[in-house]
């Protein structure tokens, strides 16, 4: 045993120096980008400039493959750098220090000067940075929410006042919705909400962005179809409720179920107990009890459904006598969609053409492809062929297979389901192709005209290039709005890769802050990298100091179905690694308030950023089990 002693001081004394050169390495690397990069750190916000130098020296570490010093480093007991993106140079220092302590060699000088940022400081500097775009944190949790606002909180003070005292400590209006009338009246009705609860919210205007859309499609027949609800055995358990109103627009806003225009006046006639009779489009007779009546509607109960279009005679009875008759009158036509599948040729026009499925002929050969409209002139200059394209959150994908100036061809590849339908209005991602869109529109330049009177904060969509965050920052400097917050919305893959160009950009203006909007950003870089896409986000954020909104999707079941997946609490319990919560609107958006803060609360007592946070577990005392209390 004492012939290997020797051996074993060897071993280890080979394995400081080594970690202590390695280490050595990153030091003189992050100090030399520093060094490259001195005149762009330069024109950084003050509040900002020694943050981006702490990036400057993150990038520089992550620029290489660190994993066998980090095994290194544990095996010596040390910090393996696991925890370094908000105080990079200290971390550094530390374990060089550490290194040489525990080596007997003696520390340099250079390693003894405390660095701008500290273990201590990098954290705060964070939390301020925070604390200024969006507002300070609640008291009990250190996660802020941020929530969307619908059109009908324009119409609803108690709605706004609801979220307010919930918690919600941001109120989001996306621009893309609605008009400045209305966005003034949600904005009113928070005011008052604040200063009847005694609290304070920020308020953040959405940018709409160029919008990558499908265009409209043809519309289909004018045809209603309404039918009763039915059990497993096809019984009848609840009738269909149709309303018949006058033809007047306005008449059909207190109406019930299916609403049903007709012409004459029938409608004054009608009693409770009547018959309304007609004959459907399938020359099927129906009878409908009507069960309200009034001299501007009728509502009746349906037990068997029907297809109707206008034109078609009513007939009110009332025992077996007919006591008037009228006409349905104008219907709007049904929204067509475009069925696609694996195979299929999709064409996409320039400008505003109206979209339509494909022909096919008795055989079941297509005599003519399908075809959807895209206002985006850019596109058909940008994209090229062999680039993939995805269509509806990525529900349909496919390849283009040309391009030409007013068409691109397109083969689907995949369809949710086998065959998906295509709708208007669905967003269009290009992940593969160098989009040279603008990020701000004729209509953000207006937008923001409003928003820096009202907002504390301007979210840029579509953000893509180092120009397109000068152009805003330029934009708020002639509003004299240097003070507005600015949110970068990362969105696409390539805002992903050009990340650190574009927080170096954001970070001459102060406050800045970025948001993860991980719907679009899923589809564009792919779901199975999601995951990996937005830890590193965050990474590079807390390296910067700049605070992340955790965005897109966040317990989206329970806001609009009232029961959240098992997938969506794990995900909203992720939100913690962020400074902010985005939750979107939804019938359920109180009780999602309620679950979201309590998951932020509990999780943020295990977790902070990456490091779990060892607090005393319940479940760790064997003397007390719970069943023989």
């Amino acid at each position: 045993m004492g012939k290997k002693q020797p051996s074993l001081e060897s071993d280890r004394a080979s394995q400081i120096d080594q970690a202590l050169r390695a280490v050595e390495r990153l030091r003189k690397e992050a100090l030399q980008l520093e060094g490259k990069f001195a005149e762009t750190l330069q024109g950084t916000a003050p509040a900002l400039r020694n943050s981006a130098c702490n990036l400057m020296h993150y990038l520089a570490v992550r620029h290489n493959d660190i994993r066998n010093l980090q095994r290194d480093l544990g095996k010596l007991g040390l910090s393996s750098l696991g925890r370094m993106e908000a105080h990079v140079l200290t971390s550094l220092n530390d374990v060089a220090q550490a290194l040489c302590l525990i080596g007997k060699r003696p520390v340099p000088e250079d390693l003894k000067q405390a660095p701008p940022i500290t273990f201590d400081s990098g954290d705060a500097i964070l939390a301020t940075h925070a604390d200024a775009i969006l507002g300070p944190v609640p008291a009990d949790r250190k996660t802020r929410v941020m929530v969307t606002m619908p059109s009908e909180a324009a119409g609803d003070p108690a709605y706004i006042a609801d979220l307010l005292a919930q918690g919600m400590n941001i109120m989001r209006i996306n621009c893309a919705h609605d008009s400045p009338d209305v966005w003034a009246r949600m904005i009113k009705h928070l005011r008052l909400a604040e200063k009847k609860l005694g609290l304070s919210c920020r308020i953040s205007f959405d940018l709409a962005g160029p919008k990558l859309r499908t265009g409209g499609i043809e519309t289909g027949e004018c045809v209603v179809k309404w039918r009763p609800a039915r059990n497993a055995l096809g019984q009848v358990i609840a009738p269909a409720v149709v309303s018949f109103v006058r033809e007047a627009p306005a008449d059909a806003a207190a109406a019930v179920g299916v609403t049903i225009p007709i012409q004459g006046k029938l409608l004054g006639k009608a009693r409770v107990g009547d018959c309304m009779v007609l004959t459907d489009t399938r020359g099927r007779v129906r009878s409908l009890e009507v069960v309200e009546a009034g001299p501007d509607a009728c509502v009746c109960h349906a037990d068997r459904a029907a297809y109707v279009i206008p034109g078609i005679e009513l007939k009110l009875r009332r025992k077996d006598r007919t006591v008037g008759k009228a006409q349905i009158g104008d219907l709007p036509p049904l929204q067509q969609a475009i069925p696609l599948k694996p195979g299929d040729i999709l064409e996409i026009a320039r400008g505003n053409i109206l979209g339509r499925p494909a022909l096919l002929d008795d055989a079941g050969k297509v005599t003519r492809h399908a075809l959807i409209g895209c206002s985006l002139t850019e596109v058909f200059r940008n994209v090229r062929k062999g680039e993939r394209i995805f269509f509806d959150d990525g529900r349909i994908s496919g390849v283009i297979l040309g391009v030409t100036y007013n068409r691109i061809r397109v083969q689907i590849s995949s369809a949710v389901g086998g065959t998906a339908k295509l709708l208007g209005e669905k967003g269009i991602n290009l992940p593969d192709s160098d989009l040279k869109l603008p990020a701000m529109t004729v209509k953000d330049r207006e937008d923001l005209v409003f928003a820096v009177r009202h907002a504390d904060m301007v979210a840029m969509s579509f953000v893509q290039r180092v120009e397109d965050v000068e152009e805003l920052i330029a934009a708020l400097d002639r509003l004299q709005a240097g003070q507005l917050g600015i949110v970068l919305k990362i969105e696409t893959h390539e805002a992903f890769k050009r990340l650190p160009s574009l927080l170096l950009s954001a970070m001459r203006h102060y406050p800045v802050a970025v948001m993860v909007a991980r719907g679009d950003l899923g589809v564009e870089v792919g779901f199975e990298r999601l995951s990996e896409v937005q830890e590193e986000i965050l990474w590079l954020c807390e390296a910067a100091h700049v605070p992340v909104i955790w965005a897109t999707q966040v317990l989206e079941s329970l806001a609009k179905g009232g029961m959240p997946s098992r997938a969506e609490v794990t995900d909203a319990a992720m939100g913690t690694g962020a400074e902010c919560v985005m939750l979107n609107k939804g019938p359920y958006i109180l009780q999602t308030m309620e679950f979201l803060c309590d998951v932020l609360n509990r999780m943020e007592a295990h977790h902070n950023k990456k490091t779990a946070m060892l607090r005393k577990l319940s479940i760790s005392d064997l003397r007390k089990p719970r069943d023989q209390q």
